[in-house]
């Protein structure tokens, strides 16, 4: 019998669940032919058959939400584009809040909704309850109102996905198992079957609650863990709309839809259970979980005193399937870092099938290019370090992870399940210190510091709290004093040999052919000109470098200067991350701290910016940065991880008449952006340009090294660009502002901010975000402007600048003596008067 396999393909897609079917719709869609899904039972008989089918659009940032609205608007369409009927209707999204907390939260997503295009409404409880009568809102303080939103069939959109692709020219084979992913040299190269093999160019691992377990047999972590997801379906109730608007209580954890006549009544509940921690049968198909009525009855009761008229209602289904949950709530999207031609797209935490639409597009693009569009690093599976796909660490984090996709959103919070799984050598001093934790890329990072002895706060909140205080304590001694911050976190990568240099170059925009004790910084970007990455790099010998770079970006970037390492000749790169700590002394007095343990002659001369030497400190030693990322006179200690602790009591004990501040990443972040410094992640990324960010100055075009994307920077030089990261500030705002605010230009909003904190120099909120003009971002269309910032759906005025408003010259830096007050700029200064 003939085997109904092609020997070879273009495209691969594994899984035919609804992420699957999408990618391999859009495939067809941009005109490839020569695509093959491959499904181990039948269409969609993972989790797909039991999604609840809710389509949903508001997101944490741009991208994120332009997939969401690009779903919504694509089943709109979708029975028309592929005559499978969908079910979908666009019924709106009613989300109630009855505290203060929520209430705020529901603000400024609104606001956020604002700055992506999408309309959220807000609306008080009598409005809430004329749309939704069935609402009990005598404790409600208010509600948003979403009316794009809508409900979708999730077996009938998933086969119209197929029809689609099958009318595009894909084959969908189900019941023909992958049994096997082959690798051959770093790079993917087809899958085995029960009936043979398929060679393919590009493959996608589309395999839902089982891309853990696929992953982790290529030594690659794609980290998610399935847990259990209950909903109920009530008996018929009579007059029931038939467009019912999907109901949403967060803080009563509780989802609600029409469904034929009935009510479906879903929880995300704060003690989650996972489940397959010993695997999950490969033959799990179209199966249910056991009821647990026990588990999901306070949430019920919840959902009855909100809809009270439940209580004379009987339910029909107790549905109990299982869902896939990653360990910070994001999708897993995009290339295997090690493998080529390898990529995923899983761990959709509840929101697979109002995101298949965009997930999809995002995928076939990526495969079709090699690249994303967009900037998708929330959802990059790069960002997944080797350790998160550790069963016990993934069952331990999706107990909570069920819960927090409705629980608030504080700032600056971090997960309390499966810490401590990083750690600094000083995580105990610190913690004795007064630390209050936060996580990233699982390293335990101090966010700010309480009282030694205090309990220990697990996040901040909207408005000025202790939280507050203490980083602007800590931002305030940085720029009068002298503080200490634990960095220990950073990435370091070695790299060496006879085409280091050659290839170094290859990949930075800036010149790295300096003398050998000096340190650069510079972008790494793509061909298209967007920033693959920001680092910094010492160069340590005639031909060794070693590349500082953050924690979060760590595996991203080791497998960039990885991939282009290969063929570039006689070079070595090394992850020495784990051999290093790194404490960082920031402020006009770390000069004078420093000179107390240290031997070395720390004078501008001796030491000027952008230098690294080895140093004596305490009884060690270090590899000294003269760099800063808080606008002050600073250095960076690159310290062997077995000698931190001695030189961390050095500092500490030389430091204590200089009132040393231990510091934490809060003020961090707001003494960088007060300064302008940029963030990789948040406020520059794959598609922002050097230009575009005003990192120009760090384009060495007399270099005679040519660099990736030189000739897309080319096309913009010298020109006036209708997109620019711009600094502002809001003088005379209270509410405090986080990033994602929507910033208005002669009322019309031109952009959002990307970062923003409290400027404790300026004495007001500071940002940074990306503003357009099709006339061009320009210093003179900035003057010429009325700004504001929109804060919780309050709109505040404004000061615009292409320069930063603390010290723009740089002189803190250089190590001149200036009061920081009188470093302020001018306009800033102006408007704090006036305000």
């Amino acid at each position: 019998m003939q085997s109904k396999l092609p020997p070879h393909v273009e495209y691969i897609i594994v899984g035919g669940g609804i992420i699957g079917l999408s990618i391999a719709y859009h495939l067809t869609r941009l005109g490839h032919r020569d695509v093959l899904l491959l499904e181990r039972d039948q269409l969609t008989c993972g989790t797909t058959w039991h999604a609840a089918g809710l389509v949903t659009q508001l997101r944490a940032n741009e991208n994120m939400a332009k997939l969401a609205q690009y779903t919504a608007e694509l089943f709109r369409d979708l029975e028309k584009l592929t005559g499978q009927p969908t079910g979908f209707r666009q019924s709106g999204s009613i989300t109630v809040a009855a505290t203060t907390a929520r209430m705020e939260e529901l603000k400024r997503g609104a606001s956020m909704g604002r700055s992506f295009g999408l309309q959220v409404e807000i609306v008080d409880a009598a409005e809430a309850k004329r749309r939704v009568p069935l609402l009990d809102v005598s404790d409600v303080l208010g509600a948003a109102w979403i009316a794009s939103d809508g409900v979708t069939n999730p077996i009938d959109t998933a086969r119209a996905f197929a029809a689609g692709a099958r009318h595009g020219g894909a084959q969908i084979l189900e019941r023909t198992p992958v049994t096997r992913i082959v690798i051959e040299k770093g790079r993917f190269t087809g899958v085995e079957t029960l009936e043979g093999m398929v060679r393919a160019e590009k493959a996608v691992i589309c395999t839902g609650l089982w891309s853990r377990n696929v992953a982790a047999e290529l030594n690659w972590t794609v980290p998610l863990h399935a847990a259990e997801h209950f909903y109920v379906v009530t008996e018929a109730i009579p007059d029931l709309p038939h467009n019912l608007p999907t109901i949403r209580d967060m803080d009563a954890r509780f989802y609600a839809k029409a469904d034929a006549g009935k009510l479906l009544v879903g929880f995300f509940e704060p003690d989650g259970k996972p489940w397959g921690m010993d695997g999950i049968p490969r033959d799990f198909s179209f199966d249910s979980l056991p009821e647990d009525f026990d588990h999901i009855e306070p949430y019920l009761a919840a959902a009855i005193e909100r809809m009270p008229g439940l209580a004379d209602v009987g339910l029909q289904l107790n549905f109990n399937g299982p869902e896939s949950f990653t360990p910070d709530n994001r999708f897993l999207l995009g290339p295997a870092p090690d493998i080529a031609g390898l990529y995923v797209a899983t761990g959709f935490n509840s929101c697979g099938i109002e995101s298949s639409g965009g997930a999809g597009v995002v995928m076939a693009e990526w495969m079709s290019t090699g690249v994303p569009a967009n900037d998708y690093w929330e959802m990059d599976v790069r960002r997944a370090m080797p350790f998160q796909r550790n069963r016990k660490y993934l069952y331990d984090r999706t107990v909570e992870a069920v819960g927090n996709l409705w629980a608030l959103h504080w700032p600056h919070k971090s997960p309390v399940t499966a810490r401590n799984v990083r750690v600094s050598p000083l995580h105990d001093r610190l913690a004795q210190a007064g630390a209050n934790f936060g996580e990233a890329a699982g390293w335990e990072r101090v966010q700010w510091f309480g009282a030694p002895g205090a309990r220990a706060e697990s996040h901040a909140t909207f408005t000025r709290h202790d939280w507050f205080r203490l980083s602007g304590e800590e931002h305030e001694a940085t720029r009068s004093g002298v503080a200490l911050f634990d960095q220990t976190s950073f990435a370091h990568l070695l790299v060496q040999g006879r085409d280091a240099l050659a290839l170094l170059q290859r990949l930075s925009t800036n010149d790295v052919n300096v003398p050998v004790g000096r340190i650069v910084y510079t972008p790494w970007l793509n061909e298209r000109g967007g920033m693959e990455s920001d680092v910094t790099i010492a160069r340590t010998g005639d031909e060794e470098f070693l590349v500082v770079t953050a924690a979060v970006q760590r595996i991203r970037d080791v497998a960039w200067v990885k991939m282009h390492a290969k063929g570039a000749g006689h070079v070595s790169v090394t992850d020495v991350s784990s051999g290093y700590s790194t404490l960082s002394v920031m402020g006009p007095r770390s000069r004078e701290l420093l000179a107390r343990v240290s031997p070395a002659d720390f004078s501008n001369t001796a030491f000027p910016f952008a230098t690294a030497r080895e140093i004596e400190i305490g009884y060690g030693l270090a590899l000294a940065f003269r760099m800063t990322f808080v606008g002050e006179l600073g250095w960076e200690l690159h310290i062997p991880t077995e000698q931190t602790l001695g030189i961390y009591d050095a500092l500490v004990a030389a430091g204590r008449d200089l009132d040393l501040r231990h510091a934490g990443y809060v003020a961090l972040n707001t003494l960088r952006i007060e300064a302008g410094y940029r963030d990789w992640g948040s406020d520059v990324g794959d598609e922002d340009t050097p230009f575009e960010s005003g990192l120009g100055f760090t384009i060495a075009w007399n270099k005679r090294d040519d660099f990736i994307g030189r000739a897309a920077l080319e096309a913009q030089r010298g020109k006036t660009l209708r997109r620019r990261l711009v600094q502002l500030a809001a003088p005379e705002a209270v509410p405090l502002m986080f990033g994602t605010e929507p910033v208005w230009r002669n009322g019309f909003v031109v952009g959002y901010l990307r970062s923003a904190g409290f400027g404790h120099t300026l004495g007001c909120g500071v940002g940074m975000g990306y503003l357009h003009s099709e006339s061009g971002v320009s210093a003179d269309w900035l003057s010429d402007g009325d700004f504001e910032i929109e804060i919780a759906g309050e709109r505040h005025p404004a000061v615009a600048s292409l320069r930063p408003f603390y010290d723009a010259n740089r002189t803190r830096v250089k190590g001149e003596w200036h009061k920081a007050g009188d470093l302020i700029s001018a306009d800033v200064r102006a408007a704090r008067q006036k305000a």
